[in-house]
């Protein structure tokens, strides 16, 4: 009898379903996955910033090869945090100094003809390269000595103007790569080595002060990923904010997931540039990278629902997750959800797919280009569908209701795609 018995309670104890995961663990696990991705973009940054000084060291194809396929490397855990964004107001008043998009390029260094001209900044013509001292907001500004401070403190947004983005990514990616000349045709940003030459050998002038910014800007970008990952270390602003209250946490994780979901990623970086039929629209524009930069958003979106994340050394870290949460609340909405997140991310893999086949982009984003525009528009779908179960996931943890981040190019009924 007492035999049985035990059998009996060893049988119970092995099938009985695992506790549920609490809050305060969800989020603070939600923190780790934080500072494990903003570290190995701190990590990336800095392998970036190596290949920089090796190709102004020695200017030659192969190094600036070395330091655009760095570059490339460096988006793909970094784009994965941006679905910490909008829940989160450390990384929201931080983010614009990373990663703003897009920019008026003629404020840092030359551009084709007609494509420096906007009749709204005054600045989009600049080209601080060229120009070691001129007048910015009515004050001289001497820019012969170009440092990380100047382009902080003084260029970036320069006169509150969103479009004079003067660091992050998207400056840098600009220097390696130079304008995409190519509209809706085939080709990236073709820029020579020699325009980081010295002596006769120089192409576009300034090469020297041209090397001096791309080096100044990749210093910026590892200090201010520094920054990002003290705010999720241990007593950091980030990692304090979102475990003090654990169900304001999850609602930050759950406003990150789906204001990447709907309002700027199938909205402002997908939908509007398919509206438009322009490749300025492009989110990697000048590199023609932005297949995997959408799909890394996408990842991220579900990295947190799941509680997952595979560093860049291929390490996997698993945890207590919002998953575990919903699915101990109503099993049917965390299948769906999955389920959805699992599509979404498969949408995304086609563009990323198409594109690494040879069909770019902002090949995809031509006028009457009906292939592209049905590989868009899959994945424009499949996030705003999976933006309605992120609703329904907030409703069956029993937060209160999120407004998500919109967009003029989803929510505007008279849109082309309406």
């Amino acid at each position: 009898m007492t035999r049985l018995l035990t059998v009996m309670l060893l049988t119970t104890a092995l099938t009985a379903p695992a506790m549920a995961a609490e809050p305060a663990e969800v989020v603070a696990h939600y923190a780790d996955i934080a500072a494990a991705s903003y570290g190995d973009s701190l990590t990336t940054a800095k392998t970036l910033r190596t290949a920089v000084e090796a190709l102004i060291a020695a200017p030659s194809d192969q190094t600036l090869q070395t330091a655009r396929d760095a570059w490339i490397a460096a988006r793909v855990p970094y784009q994965q945090t941006e679905a910490f964004r909008f829940g989160n107001p450390v990384v929201d008043d931080w983010e614009g100094r990373v990663n703003s998009w897009p920019l008026d390029e003629g404020l840092i260094d030359y551009v084709a003809g007609s494509s420096a001209m906007n009749e709204e900044n005054s600045h989009a013509s600049l080209n601080v390269i060229a120009r070691p001292k001129f007048t910015l907001s009515g004050v001289e500004v001497d820019a012969t000595t170009l440092t990380p401070q100047l382009i902080s403190g003084t260029l970036h947004e320069a006169d509150g103007i969103e479009a004079n983005v003067a660091s992050g990514y998207h400056a840098i990616e600009f220097l390696l790569w130079g304008q995409d000349l190519n509209g809706t045709g085939p080709g990236a940003g073709a820029r020579p080595f020699t325009d980081f030459a010295t002596g006769a050998a120089c192409t576009g002038g300034n090469c020297d002060r041209r090397a001096a910014y791309l080096k100044a800007a990749t210093d910026l970008l590892v200090s201010d990923l520094e920054y990002m990952v003290a705010q999720w270390g241990e007593g950091g602003a980030g990692r304090l904010a979102i475990t003090a209250d654990p169900n304001a946490g999850l609602l930050a994780m759950l406003t990150g997931m789906g204001s990447l979901s709907y309002g700027e990623l199938a909205g402002e970086r997908m939908k509007l540039g398919l509206m438009l039929n322009d490749p300025e629209e492009e989110h990697d524009c000048f590199s023609d990278n932005t297949h995997n930069s959408h799909f890394h958003d996408g990842l991220g979106i579900r990295n947190v629902y799941l509680g997952e994340y595979t560093r860049v050394d291929g390490t996997q870290i698993t945890g207590p997750s919002l998953a575990d949460l919903v699915a101990a609340r109503d099993a049917a909405v965390d299948a769906r959800l999955r389920a959805e997140l699992d599509a979404s991310v498969a949408a995304l893999e086609a563009i990323k797919t198409a594109a690494e086949r040879g069909f770019a982009y902002d090949q995809m984003l031509e006028a009457g280009n009906k292939e592209g525009e049905a590989l868009i528009m899959g994945a424009v779908n499949a996030l705003v569908t999976q933006t309605a179960s992120i609703e329904r996931a907030v409703t069956a943890l029993g937060l209160s209701k999120i407004d998500f981040e919109g967009s003029d190019s989803l929510d505007n009924p008279g849109g082309v795609f309406q």
